[in-house]
């Protein structure tokens, strides 16, 4: 069983890796590892400025949260099987036709719909989860800071990408800002209700939320009749190189 990180740094060097990794590999997903990593590091600096409620909580939090996602990522590249909502985003990977956005919303989902809410418990054992409420907000404030040059760097590598709505435009980013809000806001009431059970239990509403999540996954990895003919257009003009958009994204 592979140890997995005990510290932010640690976590930012398992990215790193992931992403030379699939660099190498021309591997999809790595477009969203590359995402990930910009994120975590923007999440270090601000632990160092001191910008959180509880900078050495928020770190516990961090690894916590990313471990779940990297556990998911190692437990997939030895053919074991990760969470359903991760296995959703990882099998979308292995196909041509999902575009960029799709396979970065496939992380998104997995990971703050299912795995914030877990990590967030996980961190918070044995306390009031409350009392971290306002740091897990403050997360959700990075995010929406960092999606104007998330959707800079999309429209480098999939010009087309404005037939889906979401281009850099105030109006259009807040449609963005606003979907991570949604999910934030879904993750804490999982939380809540996940942090109200123990054992067994627990782990059934784990799955529970699983459940539930894979589906959404799927929803967005498969696109309904002229969503999908938009996605395909799309797809036609993106690089067909992975490889390229992950140098992109993680700059």
């Amino acid at each position: 069983m592979r140890v997995l990180p005990t510290t932010i740094d640690g976590v930012i060097a398992e990215m790193e890796s992931i992403i030379v990794e699939c660099i190498r590999t021309n591997n999809r997903a790595g477009y969203f590892a590359a995402l990930y990593y910009t994120v975590t590091c923007r999440i270090k600096k601000g632990i160092e400025a001191k910008e959180f409620e509880d900078n050495a909580r928020m770190e516990r939090l961090d690894v916590a949260f990313a471990n779940r996602y990297l556990d998911a990522w190692y437990t997939w590249q030895s053919g074991g099987e990760p969470s359903l909502s991760w296995k959703a985003a990882f099998n979308a990977s292995q196909h041509w036709s999902p575009v960029v956005l799709q396979h970065l919303l496939l992380g998104m989902n997995a990971h703050i719909n299912l795995d914030l809410g877990a990590a967030t418990v996980e961190t918070m054992k044995g306390e009031d989860i409350n009392g971290i409420h306002r740091d897990f907000n403050l997360i959700n404030t990075i995010l929406a800071s960092m999606v104007y040059k998330v959707i800079s760097q999309l429209n480098q590598v999939s010009p087309f990408m404005s037939l889906l709505g979401f281009h850099a435009t105030n109006t259009n980013m807040m449609l963005v800002q606003f979907t991570i809000e949604q999910a934030r806001d879904g993750a804490w009431v999982f939380a809540e209700e996940l942090s109200r059970k123990e054992g067994q239990v627990a782990l059934d509403c784990i799955h529970t939320r699983d459940l539930s999540i894979e589906k959404l996954g799927v929803n967005l990895a498969n696109p309904k009749k002229l969503a999908k003919l938009t996605t395909l257009i799309i797809r036609v003009f993106e690089p067909n190189k992975a490889s390229k958009v992950i140098e992109i994204l993680k700059k």
